[in-house]
This record gives C-alpha cells, sequence and structure tokens, in this order.
C-alpha cells in the first residue's frame, strides 16, 4: 500500500513506454480470432494473451501497463504462472477494464448516442480486482459525431459517469484511465478536422469539469483521449502534421498541467499512421504532460496475424509484436521515421 496513485500514474506514462490494451471482449476477440480462422475458446485467448506477455524485449522495453479482461486477469499461463505476475516481472502494471459496454442512450438520437454503463457494484468489484493485481483501470465513453450529434446529454452523462468511476477507483487506490472517445470511425464518421476538434474539446473540457466536481485528483489520472482526426468517410483527410498541430493545440486548451500523462488511443487508424501521428505530437515539445500511446489493434493486429493460432508461430508472433511496440516506443519519444519500419520489413 505504499505504492501512491501518482507513483503508479507515473509509471504508466514512463518516457519512451506505452500501454497495450489487451482488454478485448469474449465477442471482440472472437471476431478477431474469426479473421485468423482460429477457435475462440478460454485456452486459445489464455494462449494469445500469454505469447504477448512473454515477449520479453518488448514488455520490458516499451510496455508500461497492459489493460486486461475480467477473464484474463484470472488466467494462469500454461505452466501455472498467473498471467499477472508474468507482467509484473517484466516491470507491468496489471490494469482492467471495468465499465460494461456502451448502451443506446434513451431519446430520440438512441440509434446513435450511447451512455457507458458499469457504476452499480463497481466499488466492490475494484476492491476484487485490487486483490487480484490490478493498479490501474479502464472506462471508455463513446461519443459519436453525426447530424444533431452529439448532443448536450450524451457529454455530459458520459463526463459525470467518467468522474464518478474515477472517484471510485482512486478510493479503491486503483488509477483510473479516462477515456472519452470521440469516434472517427463507423457508420457516421463523415466530418472533417475541425468538427472533430470542436467535439473533442467541448467534451474534454466537459469532463475535466466533471472530475473537479467529484474530487478527482488530477495527479493520479491517465487521460486516454482520441488525436484530432477527420472522419473515416470524410472526402477531406488531414495531413499528419495537421493531425499532431491540431491535436497539440486542443489538448493545451483543454488538460491541465497536473494530468502526469496521456496516452493515445488508436481508434480506426492503421499502425503506422496511429504511430506518426504519436511521434510528431513529440516531436513538437514543449508539452506539460508526457504523451504516449495505449494502443489495441495497432499493436496486436501484425502479431495477431503472423501468429495465425498455431503454436509454431509464437515466435513469430512475438517478433511482430515486439516490432510494433518499439516503433511506438519511438514515437512516444519523438524519433520514429518512416524508415525504421521498411528496415525491419
Amino acid at each position: 500500500m505504499t505504492e501512491t496513485l501518482e507513483d503508479i500514474a507515473a509509471r504508466m506514462v514512463a518516457t519512451g513506454k506505452g500501454i497495450l490494451a489487451a482488454d478485448e471482449s469474449s465477442g471482440t476477440i472472437k471476431k478477431r480470432f474469426d479473421k485468423i480462422n482460429t477457435v475462440s475458446t478460454e485456452d486459445s485467448r489464455r494462449d494469445y494473451r500469454e505469447m504477448l506477455f512473454r515477449s520479453t524485449d518488448a514488455m520490458k522495453n516499451h510496455i508500461s501497463g497492459v489493460i486486461l479482461y475480467d477473464e484474463t486477469i484470472r488466467q494462469k499461463a500454461k505452466d501455472g504462472t498467473p498471467l499477472t505476475d508474468i507482467m509484473k516481472a517484466a516491470g507491468s502494471v496489471p490494469g482492467i477494464k471495468v465499465d460494461m459496454g456502451a448502451k443506446a442512450l434513451p431519446g430520440p438520437t438512441a440509434k446513435i448516442e450511447t451512455i457507458t454503463e458499469g457504476l452499480d457494484g463497481l466499488r466492490e468489484r475494484l476492491a476484487e480486482y485490487y486483490a487480484l493485481g490490478a493498479r490501474f483501470a479502464k472506462w471508455r465513453a463513446v461519443i459519436a459525431i453525426a447530424d444533431g450529434c452529439p448532443t448536450w446529454n450524451t457529454v455530459k452523462a458520459n463526463s459525470h459517469a467518467l468522474a464518478r468511476y474515477a472517484a471510485l477507483c482512486q478510493e479503491a487506490g486503483i488509477v483510473p484511465i479516462v477515456e472519452p472517445e470521440v469516434l472517427m470511425d463507423g457508420e457516421h464518421s463523415g466530418h472533417d478536422i475541425d468538427e472533430c476538434y470542436r467535439v473533442t474539446e467541448w467534451t474534454l473540457r466537459t469532463v475535466f469539469r466533471e472530475l473537479y466536481d467529484a474530487r478527482v485528483r488530477l495527479e493520479g489520472i491517465v487521460l486516454k483521449p482520441n488525436m484530432i482526426i477527420a472522419g473515416q468517410k470524410s472526402p477531406k483527410q488531414a495531413s499528419a502534421a495537421e493531425v499532431a498541430e491540431k491535436t497539440v493545440r486542443c489538448l493545451k486548451t483543454c488538460v491541465p498541467a497536473s494530468v502526469p500523462g496521456i496516452a493515445f488511443l488508436s481508434g480506426g487508424q492503421s499502425d503506422e499512421a496511429a504511430t506518426e501521428h504519436l511521434s510528431r505530437m513529440n516531436a513538437i515539445g514543449g508539452l506539460p504532460w508526457a504523451l504516449t500511446f495505449s494502443y489495441g489493434r495497432a499493436l496486436q493486429a501484425a502479431a495477431l496475424k503472423a501468429w495465425g493460432g498455431k503454436a509454431e508461430n509464437v515466435a513469430a508472433g512475438q517478433r511482430a509484436f515486439a516490432h510494433r511496440a518499439r516503433m511506438n516506443g519511438l514515437a512516444a519519444l519523438g524519433k520514429w521515421e518512416a524508415k525504421l519500419e521498411k528496415a525491419a520489413a
């Protein structure tokens, strides 16, 4: 109990390291396994995640923490070692996804807008997860841009829920990752980068007002926002330089300097785009907080494909994971270059 929230948050955004989001629900990971013709079972999910967590070079040098799913935090490796112990041995902090998913927000925009559920019973669940080794948690709020959306109702409701979750986490000795995601993909993704900026600024300002009202200690959180980026269906896509400049400007406008770090989600970006954008932001410099990554698919997609569900491909999967982890580690330092991707190909 000697490790403070501030200590844990600082470890999560350590220089040159970032967070692996391995908290896919059973339904989500089944879809990913379907693409590599692998049956999703408790054992196959365990084998896949064990492959990642035993990637010694990647985990020790580039991964500061891992967000887990409820099933995974309870699992043991093939040799009986708890998966959380494997992570801790590599110097990574175990974390846990605690929200129960985004559900339709009642009202006229129910087909578009959502509210994230999971506050009921959260205090008790956090106590159990702490005992299982979790030292940080994650809660994702989803904000969609469409005609007339987002509404004030959805921005306010999701921001309030994030603040209640964050306060409960800190009460339990757990660092909350606060994740308000303005979507860049999906059915309603025709907006340009300036509309993303407007909605993200509005959302972040609201989130921090709610965090203040809930008396959440900002020194003991990590923010996980979207980048400022055009929607996937927008005919007007922005350059990497513009994404970096506008994201940094928006964050400087909205995020207090007392927040220790910002770990971006990758959203619907390609692996390399997510890496390049992060590196360009760090290259701008003069930032009051650490800027790093909290990627799921953008760290795992190449490894999943290389592994293909086969035991004989574990080493290949680990090499692919190590490469993406190293590229993003360099991006967290502002030192990524495109030629480094080709050198590893």
